[in-house]
């Protein structure tokens, strides 16, 4: 008790800021504009989010480096009620869940179709071998442990994949809630189909998707939330075993072939 009570005051800057950023967001509410064909809603969260970020040590200094990691374990904390009531949807559409078996797991890979758009962009920016490994996942925590199992600690490709790992928890949230709204508007694909792709492997960042898309359809908002939690979980089992066995040996195959023709076009290199 005394150790959690030592804990709780030297975090409870942590805790007053994040209180002061939520009611500023809730103040500023929902903005939504056009862009083109497509709609972008900004959302409390991503404010607070962004408000957040800029209080980092690496900005405005309000935040010291030990704050802020002590400020990332407590978002496990933060997002565990939400879990489990994407527990207790998908527990009650259980029916629904097997009925979309097969669409739920062909979905990883899915996932192995940015390769082919990101590594020639990777390899046009001058990287080398990080490229493998910041590119063959979304890279979250799984990731990371996987790369360094497989390449090592200190290898080029475990450096992309903590480049990307860094990257996402930076901004990964922001981008997902972007990209569900701006999915939404193009009126492509179905709210269902969204939800389901909104479970990425990331608790955080599916968490930000489907709670914009079940604002923008308030009339599938269960099944989005059932659907991205069912996802994402799928993905964090599952994700291993495909980086092992087929996403890592086509991101190798895919920088053999294609850094010979696109590599040479770029200037210098890191990680060579």
């Amino acid at each position: 008790m005394h150790d959690v009570l030592v804990r709780i005051r030297k975090e409870f800057k942590i805790y007053i800021t994040a209180l002061f950023l939520v009611v500023i967001a809730e103040l500023i509410g929902t903005i939504s504009f056009q862009v083109g064909w497509g709609k972008i809603v900004l959302f409390p969260m991503l404010f607070a989010l962004i408000m957040a970020v800029l209080l980092g040590p690496d900005l405005l200094g309000f935040f010291k480096m030990e704050e802020s990691k002590a400020a990332s374990t407590l978002v496990l904390v933060a997002i565990t009620p939400f879990m489990a009531k994407l527990g207790i949807l998908a527990g009650g559409n259980i029916s629904k869940l097997v009925a979309l078996g097969p669409a739920l797991i062909l979905q990883e890979f899915g996932n192995l179709g940015t390769m082919f758009l990101s590594i020639p962009v990777a390899l046009l920016l001058g990287m080398k071998r990080e490229t493998i490994g910041a590119c063959y996942s979304i890279n979250r925590e799984t990731n990371l442990g996987l790369s360094i199992h497989v390449f090592g600690p200190d290898s080029a490709e475990t450096r992309g994949t903590l480049t990307i790992y860094i990257i996402g928890s930076v901004i990964g949230t922001v981008y997902m809630g972007f990209l569900a709204s701006l999915m939404a508007s193009t009126k492509l694909f179905h709210p269902l189909a969204l939800g389901m792709a909104s479970g990425v492997g990331s608790g955080s960042m599916m968490a930000a998707s489907t709670a914009t898309l079940a604002n923008i359809y308030p009339e599938y908002a269960n099944d989005i939330f059932m659907l991205g939690g069912a996802s994402d979980m799928l993905t964090g089992i599952t994700g291993v075993y495909m980086g092992m066995f087929v996403a890592i040996p086509l991101a190798k195959w895919l920088y053999n072939f294609l850094e010979p023709k696109l590599g040479k076009k770029s200037r210098g290199g890191i990680g060579q």
